[in-house]
């Protein structure tokens, strides 16, 4: 039992996989941290794009609002 989508044995398939697999607990670090890394780059491409300007081309950058918007609903959908 590595993974399993039933909320009611989520919680012990988490512990079984950070307790009982090798390196399991490294597997759920760098996941955590990989995807604290990839929304700090978000932002700073965010950034990057009010500094130089680029909100001015108006439909790209109402795409780029809906793909953050996305990837938001995205992340939240996975954590609950």
């Amino acid at each position: 039992m590595h993974y399993t989508p039933d909320t009611m044995t989520a919680f012990s398939s988490v512990t079984h996989i950070c307790r009982d697999v090798n390196f399991g607990w490294l597997i759920r670090y760098i996941h955590a941290n990989g995807a604290s890394m990839f929304f700090i780059c978000l932002f700073l491409h965010i950034g990057r794009g009010l500094y130089y300007g680029s909100f001015i081309y108006f439909e790209t950058w109402n795409i780029g609002v809906i793909l953050l918007f996305v990837v938001m609903a995205t992340a939240f959908m996975g954590y609950v």
